[in-house]
């Protein structure tokens, strides 16, 4: 499923970085690398990976300043949404914390255990898709809601028209023509009560669903109880 993801590893140790692109590269993964933050922002660009695993303590520029700018500067607003993995010591929590405030989604604590870093590579994979896919669906809906507007005002505009037309038409030759018109008439008002209805359902589901910024805050916590 996580084949061909591209990921980002981020470390000023040089055996970090060739371990994790060997075992990494191995699983099928596409593994770019990167010495230290201002490094590795470049790189996101350049190689605009699905997910980064960096260490914290990095020179010129450390993990948490490299997440700070890839989740609040504009310039890298099209990539905010990558998910961050940071590498922590064992008893680190004050720091997890403030590195879960930043925009941190996970942890890898060291010394390292493959199979765990795997798991998280994985969850953390697949709530960004998931993710993904509610934001496509919220899109989705929206455009429907506009579709639905426009068509409403269509009708509108149609039904006037044809209304004009109908009471200003009594002469008795065009009686054919006045009976088409009340016809179309009465088929605008059944398609614009059924586009009535279609819309409020809409929005009654939509009022349901919760907001993708907050779904998005849930998974992270849920997962790192």
């Amino acid at each position: 499923m996580f084949s061909q993801n591209r990921i980002l590893i981020v470390d000023d140790e040089q055996i970090n970085l060739e371990l994790f692109e060997l075992m990494l590269s191995r699983l099928g993964f596409v593994v770019e690398k990167a010495e230290n933050g201002q490094e590795a922002l470049e790189k996101v660009k350049e190689f605009g990976p699905d997910l980064i695993i960096l260490d914290n303590v990095m020179p010129v520029m450390t993990g948490w300043e490299f997440t700070q700018v890839l989740k609040e500067s504009e310039s890298y607003a099209r990539w905010r949404d990558i998910p961050v993995i940071m590498f922590s010591a064992i008893n680190d929590a004050p720091n997890k914390v403030l590195g879960f405030e930043l925009g941190i989604d996970d942890y890898i604590t060291k010394p390292f255990n493959f199979s765990e870093i795997l798991a998280r590579i994985r969850t953390v994979l697949k709530n960004r898709e998931l993710i993904a896919q509610l934001k496509k669906r919220e899109a989705r809906l929206e455009v429907e809601y506009k579709v639905n507007a426009c068509l409403l005002r269509h009708i509108d505009e149609a039904a006037v028209l044809l209304q004009n037309i109908y009471d200003s038409t009594d002469m008795i030759a065009l009686e054919e023509l006045r009976k088409n018109i009340s016809g179309c008439l009465e088929y605008y008002n059944a398609l614009k009560a059924e586009v009535v209805l279609l819309e409020e359902e809409g929005r009654r589901l939509k009022s349901k669903e919760i907001e993708v910024d907050s779904l998005a805050r849930e998974l992270r916590s849920v997962y790192n109880t």
